[in-house]
């Protein structure tokens, strides 16, 4: 579908009653002062954030603007950091109804989320990426409803100049042997340096997350070197627990050893980056502090 037709239909333009956060990360409006067929045009200026759209009506058009620093790390990712591409991922909640989400990008629409019955599965997440100098926005249209039932159309986001789409929970765009190959040396020590949590530990379990179709790797961590979040909590002399999870084609399994792992957070969760075993990280830790070119240190026994 071309957006001349949308905007063929939509050619009223008029501003919903809606709530910015302070800091513009998020948005919040209703659809009952929205005039049908109007499109509001929304900007954001953050890396993560929410919108909530109740009762809607009309369409609405989302321009993500954050300002993001462009480190790429992982496997396939390397530590190049400089070509601009950004990763964007949305997680419509689990009552989406109301609206279909699209993603525009150079005057083409692509969907992304549509509207879906109430006994429907929850939808998935969605991911895509944006070269640098490309004109991406995302578009939401209500769907019509005879009744005036209570409807909301919300979803979280969030952006990164540091991830690539394989990383994502978007299977649709998963390169399964480039998502699930081992880091080499130089992307562990990166890893170590950028990475969301850097945890040593050993895999307690694996369980399967049919919903995400993702691996939860179960972790006692004996050391938790940094963690942005709050993922790996211990109790007093209690070795802190948490959960990773990954890419279930990647066929992690339960096994002995102490690890390091490392990874991003994404919508509040632990997903992996580089596990090397804990000797074979030290062995490459150590020869590359001997030589004077570790990227950073790490306080390792």
């Amino acid at each position: 579908m071309h957006l001349l037709g949308i905007y063929t239909i939509w050619i009223l333009f008029h501003a919903t009653l809606c709530n910015y956060s302070e800091d513009q990360c998020s948005w919040r409006g209703s659809g009952l002062s929205q005039q049908q067929g109007s499109v509001e045009q929304i900007s954001l200026h953050c890396s993560e954030g929410t919108l909530d759209w109740l009762y809607p009506k009309g369409a609405l058009r989302l321009t993500l603007s954050p300002r993001l620093p462009s480190v790429a790390v992982g496997p396939g990712g390397g530590a190049g950091g400089g070509s601009g591409l950004i990763t964007a991922c949305v997680k419509p909640s689990e009552h989406f109804h109301g609206a279909q989400l699209y993603l525009e990008r150079d005057g083409v629409l692509e969907l992304l989320v549509g509207d879906r019955p109430e006994s429907s599965p929850p939808p998935r997440v969605r991911c895509f990426n944006r070269q640098p100098g490309e004109k991406v926005a995302l578009f939401m249209q209500a769907t019509p409803h005879q009744d005036i039932s209570r409807r909301i159309a919300s979803f979280r986001y969030e952006l990164r100049g540091d991830w690539t789409a394989r990383l994502s929970l978007d299977s649709n765009q998963i390169s399964t042997v480039e998502a699930c190959r081992p880091c080499n040396d130089t992307e562990i020590l990166m890893a170590v340096c950028t990475s969301d949590f850097v945890v040593r530990g050993n895999i307690r379990t694996v369980e399967e997350d049919e919903n995400l179709r993702a691996a939860v790797i179960k972790v006692s961590a004996t050391k938790v070197f940094r963690q942005k979040y709050a993922l790996f909590i211990g109790n007093g002399r209690m070795a802190a627990r948490g959960e990773i999870r990954t890419l279930l084609q990647c066929g992690v399994k339960p096994g002995p050893g102490s690890f390091l792992f490392t990874g991003r957070v994404h919508f509040g969760e632990a997903w992996l980056g580089c596990a090397p075993r804990y000797k074979d990280f030290l062995q490459a830790y150590t020869t590359a502090k001997a030589a004077q070119q570790i990227p950073c240190e790490l306080p390792v026994d």
